[in-house]
């Protein structure tokens, strides 16, 4: 549904994107992740049809977004991170002139009203002046209004930028029922909300796309090393019982105040599970294991790591 190759856009001497590539297909819903002036509102950007790519090739829906923009902007909802609205208009007048503007049929008006409001959750709201709505609702009539003419791909920047944990839960939900059958890419910052709505995560840095897959893929590929944390009752000499288990590469002391258990941090080879060796470690050693938890890296471990200068 989006295929883009090789996209270049310069600005100047700035390389904003450099060699892009990627492709989503009908049904999912793509987080793309980037610092600040990673390349993610320029590649929106030219997949919107707001300005042309400097080179590569960009395709909505199997249209050019260069050389087909009106044919592309029919199949597109966009939802910029200020979601500029009309606030003197009330909710339904706001979606009668979206629908307009888009030329639906005057006798089919009122039926994709009726659809985006039941999708959005805008029933109790239709009467009511956008200027009196809070920001969870505004962002509500946002995607209302870019889901009136029914795309096939809907971009959105920054949806849950500024609402509160509530909001953003809301906001969430209805983005994954809306990606049951349109292609959603959305930017984000709050990386826990992509990692609970995306299938799949690009990450971007300065233009290019540095990482690719699934939020569990990236955490497998940037772990380095597992993380198992150990409770120990017993004396510090399991230290040196622990670090002969196979697989493990290194083992730090964590301080704590409880009275009793000593804490270590164990850094292993991803590719050997050491739990059980860690535990007969302990035993042999004639102390008791009271804990054993491997730490899983968070999609907020590898973005940092790959996007770090």
């Amino acid at each position: 549904m989006i295929k883009v190759e090789n996209l270049h856009k310069n600005y100047d001497e700035f390389k904003a994107l450099d060699g892009v590539s990627f492709e989503i297909e009908k049904g999912e819903i793509v987080g793309l992740l980037g610092p600040n002036g990673a390349g993610k509102t320029t590649t929106m950007k030219i997949l919107t049809s707001y300005m042309p790519p400097s080179g590569g090739k960009a395709e909505v829906a199997g249209f050019d977004c260069s050389e087909n923009p009106l044919e592309v902007r029919k199949r597109i909802g966009y939802l910029s991170e200020n979601n500029p609205l009309y606030p003197e208009m009330s909710v339904l007048e706001y979606l009668e002139f979206t629908a307009r503007m888009h030329d639906i049929p005057k006798n089919k008006v009122m039926n994709r009203i009726i659809d985006v409001v039941k999708d959005c959750g805008l029933k109790e709201k239709l009467q009511q002046d956008i200027a009196e709505l809070s920001k969870g609702y505004r962002q509500r009539v946002g995607l209302a209004a870019v889901l009136i003419h029914n795309p096939d791909v809907l971009i959105l920047d920054e949806p849950t930028a500024g609402l509160d944990p509530n909001q953003i839960a809301e906001i969430r939900d209805l983005i994954k029922r809306i990606g049951r059958e349109k292609t959603v890419m959305l930017s984000s910052h709050i990386l826990t909300e992509v990692q609970a709505t995306c299938d799949r995560v690009f990450i971007i840095n300065k233009g290019k796309i540095v990482a690719q897959g699934t939020p569990e893929e990236l955490s497998s590929q940037a772990q380095g090393v597992t993380v198992i944390l150990v409770k120990v009752r017993g004396g510090r000499e399991v230290t040196d019982k622990i670090r002969m288990v196979a697989g493990v590469k290194n083992i730090t002391e964590v301080p704590s105040n409880e009275e009793g258990a000593l804490f270590y941090s164990v850094d292993a080879d991803p590719s050997t599970d050491v739990r059980v060796g860690i535990n007969h470690a302990v035993l042999d050693a004639g102390y008791e294991t009271l804990e054993l938890t491997r730490k899983d890296v968070s999609l907020e471990d590898v973005f940092a790591k790959l996007t770090k200068t």
